[in-house]
């Protein structure tokens, strides 16, 4: 997990229906080092930004989507923005264990401002994931 940034880390908190499923998904899967933790929610280090899982079972679950470059991207969703590099053996790591991907990982936008590779998936309690990673990172914010 990369630490070093100019940005300030953001602090993201969600629910989860299993703090033991969280743990095996975010630390063992994910690869996020855990933080303080009690029996009801955990800190991760999700590439330097603090997200914590909380057990709120009936909280958990993505519910809509929202049409974006022909694919239905789920509306209620976090993630990263990762390098190239990085977001290409993310993939592969996510492919080689089995995960079932909401969008398969793709390049988004191809040959436009904004072009992205991104993929969805969600963790074992339905909270939805992006992680995506910019050729170019100075188009992040490009219109």
């Amino acid at each position: 997990m990369d630490t070093t940034t100019s940005l300030p880390p953001f602090h993201l908190a969600f629910p989860v229906h299993s703090i033991a499923a969280a743990r095996e998904f975010y630390g063992d899967l994910l690869g996020c080092p855990e933080g303080r933790s009690s029996d009801e929610w955990v800190d991760f280090n999700f590439y330097g930004h603090q997200i914590v899982a909380h057990l709120a079972p009936d909280e958990t679950g993505h519910r809509q989507t929202s049409a974006v470059d022909g694919h239905g991207v789920p509306v209620r969703h976090f993630g990263v923005v990762l390098s190239m590099a990085q977001w290409e053996a993310a993939a592969k790591k996510l492919t080689d264990a089995g995960i079932e991907f909401v969008i398969e990982p793709y390049i988004r936008f191809k040959g436009e401002v904004g072009e992205q590779a991104t993929m969805f998936f969600l963790d074992p309690s339905g909270n939805a994931l992006e992680l995506k990673a910019f050729a170019n990172i100075a188009s992040l914010f490009a219109k």
